[in-house]
């Protein structure tokens, strides 16, 4: 899979601009044909000049050969330059559009710091690929021409410089396979000194407030070792390759050459013919000019592999002629579902039938299985068995976007998007102010922005939030669409229980009719929901109103202390 995936990587990045890579190889196969010939037409212009017949002639063609390819050689540059451009952009748009789509479970395999270079530079890696690899293949193929010509003025001069050759291409095909490998382990060490320092800037208050930062700078610098190893080695292998190509440059040249003057104290070539052996020697050489371009195309391979590593893992199924979801009020319908993440149960065939517009509380001791209960409604978590179903149809054939719009998440530490407040809430706020005028005084939210400096329209780059009101605002912004089912994964853990107490009295009133599940610790919010599902070790204990559980002394274990005083 990964293989094919590379494969239609590298030609699709090239074909986002079919034109820009089709002048680049008419200019790179224009400035190879030209290379080819101009040794024949310098010897031509010399001899010209010499005998004294037709040299204006001769010298203008020479001089329109040299600035046919002047001008190909900078439409090179131009070219390969916009195909690069445009498939890099590509690469990343299709990684990060890839990235979204992918269950929550497998994108998390792809840690911070190994999305961050796949998407900068082993992108760019891909992007460019087929274009050095086209260039590399055009010099290569120059080189050869070259030789059948050396051939062609003398056997021994191509044999002479095919056994010089011959060691040279097995080196080279060597040297490509180790540096491939090589490669990714340095991107490897790379992406992870990125993750852990990504971590370790997340949590600068508490690394400050512990004063932990000479232990946390060593944790982040700990794949520098292998980093090293990873560069040293891929160093040696370049040095080794390196002076081997040297010592064989000189060498097969010198004996080329000097069979040439060989042949020219002997009468079989003239001075004008030997100039032409000498430039056919030097593109022929051009074979052992490649290494930095093997370089160049082993790193380039190893970023493609790592893209191509990201888009080959599975997206999120859709079906192919999605079903439009009916009329309803969040009707949820959970059929004997099982979630397994790396061996671990975590739910075991769990059935449950949530009705229309009511209110249900997720309760259970940590690792029971209440956030992936939640997660499955919005197809955050995909089921390994059985089905979800919203208002009478699965998830599976519902067009993601519309179940998007369709159910609302709020969690415990909401990340917020967008410039400003109001965008934070609702996207695209311009013309959907309506939005937040009933969003944000729902979740308890609008007292506090109005004492912002600039209400709504605060930027968020210049305010500091508590968790509280982080929480508030990622609640307006869940419920500011008005889906039909709201998630609130312990989305008011860090509010007060009188300013949760009113946001669930505003969500009863805005929301009734709506269909509400809550991810609860607090047995006050639980007592609030119309329903209870107790979950333990992944199954369903007992589904039914709070107090109705509320005698029986395991399910008030459930709760803390603080919450069984509250309530």
């Amino acid at each position: 899979m990964t293989r094919s995936t590379s494969s239609r990587l590298i030609v699709g990045a090239a074909l986002r601009s079919p034109g820009w890579f089709a002048l680049f190889v008419l200019a790179s196969v224009t400035v190879n044909v030209i290379a080819v010939v101009v040794p024949s037409a310098l010897a031509e212009v010399i001899n010209a000049v010499f005998l004294g017949s037709g040299e204006g002639a001769t010298v203008l063609r020479f001089g329109v050969l040299v600035a046919v390819a002047v001008l190909a050689q900078v439409l090179i540059v131009l070219s390969a330059t916009g195909c690069c451009v445009a498939g890099t952009l590509w690469i990343r748009r299709r990684l990060v559009d890839h990235v979204l789509a992918l269950p929550v479970r497998a994108a998390s395999r792809f840690p911070t710091g190994e999305l961050t270079t796949r998407l900068n530079a082993d992108a760019a890696s891909a992007g460019q690929l087929l274009v050095c690899l086209t260039g590399s293949v055009l010099a290569a193929t120059t080189a050869l021409a070259a030789l059948v010509v050396l051939f062609g003025m003398s056997p021994w001069f191509g044999a002479v410089f095919a056994l010089g050759v011959t060691p040279m291409i097995l080196l080279a095909k060597r040297f490509l396979s180790c540096s491939t490998g090589l490669h990714l382990r340095y991107q490897q060490g790379l992406a992870a000194l990125a993750t852990l320092l990504h971590d370790a800037l997340r949590g600068v208050r508490t690394i400050r407030a512990a004063g932990t930062a000479d232990r946390e700078v060593h944790r982040v610098l700990g794949p520098l070792p292998e980093l090293a190893a990873a560069g040293d080695a891929l160093w040696q292998v370049q040095r080794n390759m390196v002076w081997r190509a040297m010592l064989l440059v000189p060498l097969t040249e010198l004996v080329v050459l000097a069979m040439a003057g060989f042949e020219v104290t002997n009468g079989r070539l003239t001075a004008a013919e030997l100039l032409a052996v000498s430039g056919y020697l030097m593109l022929a050489l051009g074979l052992f000019g490649q290494i930095d371009g093997l370089l160049g195309l082993a790193a380039d391979r190893a970023g493609v592999q790592r893209v191509a590593e990201v888009l080959g893992t599975a997206p999120q199924r859709v079906t192919a002629v999605p079903r439009p979801l009916p009329d309803g009020t969040g009707a949820l319908s959970f059929r004997a579902v099982t979630v397994v993440d790396g061996g671990h149960l975590l739910l075991d065939r769990v059935s449950l039938e949530v009705p229309g517009g009511a209110s249900l509380a997720l309760v259970g001791r940590s690792g029971a299985g209440k956030s992936t209960l939640a997660a499955l409604v919005g197809r955050l978590v995909e089921p390994d068995q059985g089905t979800v179903l919203l208002d009478g149809v699965p998830l599976g054939e519902l067009d993601p976007a519309e179940l998007r719009a369709q159910v609302g998440y709020a969690f415990e530490r909401p990340v917020l998007f967008g410039a400003t407040v109001a965008e934070a809430i609702a996207p695209g706020t311009g013309s959907r102010r309506s939005l937040l005028v009933a969003a944000a005084p729902a979740a308890d939210a609008d007292t506090f922005i109005q004492r912002l400096p600039g209400g709504y329209d605060t930027a968020l780059a210049d305010i500091q939030l508590s968790a509280g009101e982080m929480q508030r605002l990622g609640l307006a912004r869940a419920i500011a669409g008005h889906p039909r089912v709201l998630v609130l994964d312990d989305a008011t853990s860090s509010l007060d229980t009188v300013t949760e107490a009113h946001i669930a009295r505003a969500l009863a009133t805005g929301f009734a009719g709506r269909t509400r599940l809550l991810v609860a610790h607090r047995a006050a919010t639980a007592a609030r929901a119309d329903l209870v599902a107790w979950l333990d070790d992944g199954r369903i204990r007992a589904v039914g109103p709070h107090v109705e559980l509320w005698p029986d002394p395991r399910y008030r274990a459930v709760f803390g202390p603080e919450s069984l005083e509250q309530w």
